[in-house]
């Protein structure tokens, strides 16, 4: 069912710094930050060679980023994302099998323009398990 690695998503405290960090330091190719008002989020994308890095910074006073920080205030790994053909086939096979989709279960459209949903840590050993349907 799930593709290729898309992403791991980073909840970071200050999105200038990790930006500096990872543009200066490490030499990576940075994207212009993207507000996500449906998720919450500012996110900024490493891109790699094989995959991508996401920085995730709280949106407004509801984002649940800014609850992730609360508990982890210096950051850390938020969720990684796997690709799937098809995001209602996988949801549907996953929740047949036991698996809680959260939110209503319904995909939301992602920083890239395409359907996600995110599954929950529970039930994939404490990690956030995001699903992006590849284009």
């Amino acid at each position: 069912m799930i593709g290729r690695l898309n992403h791991v998503a980073i909840a970071v405290p200050d999105l200038e710094a990790a930006v500096a960090t990872y543009r200066n330091t490490l030499g990576a190719k940075v994207s212009a930050p993207q507000d996500e008002p449906d998720h919450g989020v500012t996110v900024v994308f490493i891109e790699l060679p094989n995959t991508k890095v996401e920085l995730l910074y709280p949106l407004g006073d509801k984002s649940p980023i800014a609850a992730f920080l609360e508990k982890n205030p210096s950051g850390g790994i938020h969720h990684i994302c796997y690709e799937v053909e098809d995001i209602i086939a996988a949801r549907d096979q996953l929740k047949a099998g036991g698996a809680r989709v959260l939110g209503n279960g319904e995909p939301k459209i992602g920083a890239h323009g395409n359907p996600v949903l995110f599954l929950h840590p529970k039930d994939f050993y404490g990690a956030l398990v995001e699903l992006e349907q590849a284009h």
